[in-house]
């Protein structure tokens, strides 16, 4: 089918992808913008794969402060080059993430970085809320799902972003990559609030 102008202009204004990525994935969906978003995130996560070991020694650090100053969020977000932590998109992309850690105050930021005790732990109070009768692949089918809840509750990556839930926080950072053909990756975070603490930092 032919894809229209329009088409690819509503598309690279949704994902921030380039015009040639953005004809493909609409070329490659049949014209159905939902399937191409995903075409495109999808090479999002290739460039992240093929970039894993380049070095996202730049970025930038944000903050946010929620009402009158009873929950504070610093956030810093790293990229390899310097031009692109100065880009409109990416600064964009910590300020979303600020928000959106201010307001559902994950424990983690990644599934790689639950200690593997509490991964066990939380396998082990799942194992003991299923009836031990079921078939083996039931009970694995369960426990991955109560995995999965336990990382959507926790595991800021893994999240729906709290102003558009069609959207998880890595799918966000994944679009950016794609846009901008960098590695991107969520640096230290510290959520403060009132009566409370920081609930973590990563180094």
């Amino acid at each position: 089918m032919k894809i229209t102008l329009e088409a690819i202009k509503a598309l690279r204004k949704r994902s921030g992808a380039g015009f040639t990525n953005v004809k493909e994935a609409l070329e490659a969906s049949g014209g159905d913008e939902e399937k191409a978003m995903v075409i495109l995130r999808e090479k999002g996560m290739a460039k992240g794969a093929k970039r894993a070991d380049k070095a996202a020694s730049n970025g930038y650090i944000t903050s946010y402060i929620h009402g009158e100053g009873t929950v504070g969020v610093m956030i810093e977000l790293n990229c390899e080059t310097d031009f692109c932590s100065k880009d409109d998109k990416f600064r964009e992309l910590a300020k979303n993430i600020a928000l959106h850690v201010a307001a559902t105050n994950p424990e983690y930021i990644t599934v790689e970085s639950v200690p593997e005790e509490i991964i066990n732990r939380e396998k082990e109070i799942g194992l003991k809320e299923i009836d031990p009768g079921k078939p083996q692949n039931i009970v694995d089918k369960i426990l991955e799902g109560k995995m999965q809840k336990f990382y959507l509750d926790n595991v800021l990556t893994e999240q729906k972003f709290f102003k558009d839930e069609t959207k998880l926080i890595k799918d966000m950072v994944n679009d950016v990559v794609a846009a901008l053909g960098e590695k991107i990756e969520i640096g230290r975070i510290c959520r403060f609030q009132i009566r409370g603490s920081a609930t973590y930092s990563t180094l």
